[in-house]
């Protein structure tokens, strides 16, 4: 099942459920701009929109599988959200994991999920240029572990996890004992593929998707998130699938193509993962081994070495379960014990994800605290 941006095409394609979808989403989606001022912003804020947000509260505090079944009746629409929502890295039948999926959905129609010609990196070098016509200078490539190494400075946005930030500063012992009790959430089993054709879908309609969830129902996609929350490692594991050749062939040789892939793990895990997620790929790609070329494999401990932000392989920047969603890392959010040292990583709201806006937020109170 494919979820079409064009909200009158999703509701045509979604057959019995695609009324009830429109109902949900476009209110939202149709003004993502405003909507988007509340939901990125830090949690204890009166919002700007609050009719907005009073449509999108009480469902994002659901759990998915909640969501799904009170307002689906399709098996394979309950499928489509149980993937968006499998992005919190929750079990579905948690609080909380509804939001995940919504705002997947609502910005799947609103401005939809793209992908960067040339990789990630195009982001990070957009920024770097901008900053550079500003007056800013960057230095890159050294490594701090103690921000009084620095020397002096007015103050400093740090953009790593409560576990990273406690070894780089000091705190008093009350502000310490809670980051040492923040909690970290499911890692990641990662694998890049070089391959010579496009992945051979089963359903043809995924061969034009950027993102592929990988999970069967909704259920089998619930079982999996449940047992990785349990610290158990699934059979059939929900999978997420970027092919991001499909749009930007200049990140392959012509005629060929990349592909990358993971599955939620228990945090650290040590458990080999690659031959669950290729059973799962032949499962609804027959063939898929056949087109790999070459693989790299990231286990918990690869992508924590490669970035120590990524606690066991978390790459969200902690749990996101209700306990964590509100004091996220703690009521200070942004600001420390420290007046002139603020948090802005995706410890801090609104959480993991490629919208920038906790670097956004961090600096804009450090420079009303310091204006």
């Amino acid at each position: 099942m494919t979820l079409e941006r064009n909200i009158g095409d999703a509701e045509r394609a979604l057959g019995r459920d695609g009324k009830t979808w429109r109902r949900l989403f476009e209110p939202l989606a149709s003004r993502w701009a405003e909507f988007a001022q509340d939901i990125l912003q830090p949690i204890f804020r009166v919002p700007r929109h609050p009719w907005l947000m009073a449509r999108f509260g009480p469902h994002a505090l659901m759990p998915a599988t909640t969501f799904a079944n009170r307002h689906f009746r399709e098996a394979r629409t309950k499928a489509l959200f149980a993937g968006m929502a499998a992005h919190s890295f929750l079990a579905l039948d948690e609080m909380t994991s509804a939001g995940v999926g919504m705002v997947l959905a609502i910005t799947a129609h609103s401005v939809g999920w793209p992908i960067p010609r040339g990789g990630a990196q195009a982001i990070t070098n957009a920024l770097l240029r901008h900053f550079e016509t500003l007056g800013g200078s960057l230095k890159t490539s050294s490594r701090v572990d103690q921000l009084e190494a620095l020397g002096e400075f007015n103050f400093a946005l740090c953009d790593v996890t409560p576990r990273e930030l406690l070894r780089m500063a000091k705190f008093a012992g009350s502000y310490s004992r809670i980051l040492e009790r923040y909690r970290y959430g499911s890692g990641v089993f990662k694998v890049d593929y070089a391959l010579s054709s496009p992945i051979p879908w089963r359903a043809t309609d995924c061969g034009r998707a950027s993102t592929v969830h990988v999970g069967g129902t909704v259920e089998e996609i619930a079982a999996s998130e449940k047992m990785v929350r349990a610290g158990e490692h699934p059979e059939r594991p929900f999978l997420l699938v970027s092919q991001p050749t499909l749009c930007d062939p200049s990140r392959a040789p012509e005629g060929k193509h990349v592909a990358w892939v993971y599955c939620h793990v228990p945090n650290g895990s040590t458990v080999d993962m690659l031959p669950r997620i290729e059973a799962q790929m032949e499962r609804f790609a027959p063939a898929f081994r056949d087109c790999v070329l070459a693989r790299r494999v990231w286990s918990p401990a690869d992508l924590e070495a490669r970035d120590a932000n990524l606690i066991g392989g978390d790459i969200i920047g902690g749990a996101t379960d209700w306990r964590q969603f509100f004091l996220r890392p703690t009521w200070r959010q942004y600001a420390t014990a420290r007046r002139d040292v603020f948090l802005c990583s995706a410890s801090t709201p609104p959480g993991g994800g490629v919208h920038g806006m906790c670097g956004y937020n961090a600096a804009s109170i450090a420079v009303k605290t310091f204006s």
